[in-house]
């Protein structure tokens, strides 16, 4: 007798390795979901910290936002995102800004950028 085609058994253990495969990918699509959301806050919290960080940037050398001290925004509103800068001066010339931008996703991360500001 000339049988084709697959048998029962056959037909379920190509099923079975289907399921694996599809099980693998859903596990890497909810990785990637959450390494996207990671990523969105990342990008997101340099956009608020070089933000502030270019508003100092434009002001006058004298300007009393950038006293010697450090100073808080907290959370800005509508978002998950707390800002402070710290301003050092380094001499009698030049002034260091350090922007920092805080959120907790699970855990608390943070974000800094400085630049040094000349008379």
């Amino acid at each position: 007798m000339n049988n084709k085609g697959f048998t029962l058994i056959e037909v379920l253990i190509g099923l079975v390795i289907l399921a694996f495969g599809l099980l693998a990918i859903a596990g890497m699509q909810i990785t990637s979901i959450k390494g996207n959301d990671f990523s969105k806050n990342v990008t997101q919290a340099t956009v608020l910290a070089q933000d502030r960080l270019e508003i100092l940037r434009n002001r006058d050398y004298n300007n009393s936002a950038l006293n010697n001290g450090s100073y808080s925004e907290g959370v800005i509103t509508g978002t998950i995102f707390s800002r402070q800068y710290v301003i050092t001066d380094i001499g009698t010339t030049m002034k260091k800004i350090t922007v920092t931008v805080e959120w907790t996703a699970k855990i608390n991360h943070r974000i800094s950028l400085e630049t040094i500001m000349a008379r």
